[in-house]
């Protein structure tokens, strides 16, 4: 199996910060997806991050590389997991939004199962954080026609991982814990993914 971790955005992503320009979502994202890597290798397995460049690859040649892959292996033989960070506004304020969340595009998939077995994974690493769910389809998973979700051949989910214009959520993804806790239920989901 290929495991293929996007960290969303990079430098180059207009806005994609906290209020006060601190938190950068592309720096976070990759230190995750570089960590998230580092421990499925680990443990053996095939997992690779999609985007090691530092400039922002745009989402067409993201899809592209992703179904190169499936072409390639079979695309049952591909997972992706895109990681992000929310946000509750655009307006460069704070605000008081939390909470975790995973997405995949619309209708029942593969991907289905692979964004379920990250929320699991998240009950267990992200006890007391509110969980954002959509049960209106009979799983938990939110449902957006996100590009890089929609063109992709494979089993494929976007986690948004708190929110950057919310100090308490920064304060949590910020600290050895926090960080700790997105890679953890990161593997943990993936795994379970592959093995439930």
């Amino acid at each position: 199996m290929k495991i293929l971790i996007d960290n969303g955005h990079d430098r180059e992503t207009p806005g994609k910060c906290s209020p006060d320009g601190h938190f950068k979502e592309y720096q976070y994202t990759r230190e995750i997806a570089v960590a998230v890597v580092a421990y499925l290798e680990y443990r053996g397995y095939d997992a690779q991050l999609l985007v090691p460049e530092f400039e922002d690859i745009p989402l067409k040649e993201r899809v592209k590389s992703v179904n190169r892959w499936c072409d390639k292996l079979g695309r049952e033989n591909v997972t992706l997991v895109s990681v992000h960070v929310d946000a509750a506004g655009s307006d460069g304020q704070w605000h008081e939004a939390t909470g975790w969340s995973c997405y995949t595009c619309p209708g029942q998939t593969k991907s289905d199962h692979l964004a379920t077995a990250l929320y699991r994974a998240a009950e267990k690493y992200l006890p007391g954080h509110k969980l954002r769910t959509d049960y209106s389809d009979g799983d938990p998973d939110k449902e957006a026609s996100f590009y890089l979700l929609k063109y992709t051949r494979c089993a494929a989910a976007l986690t948004e991982n708190g929110f950057q214009d919310s100090k308490e959520s920064l304060a949590f993804l910020e600290s050895p814990d926090g960080k700790k806790a997105i890679v953890r239920l990161h593997v943990a989901g993936i795994l379970n993914y592959l093995y439930g």
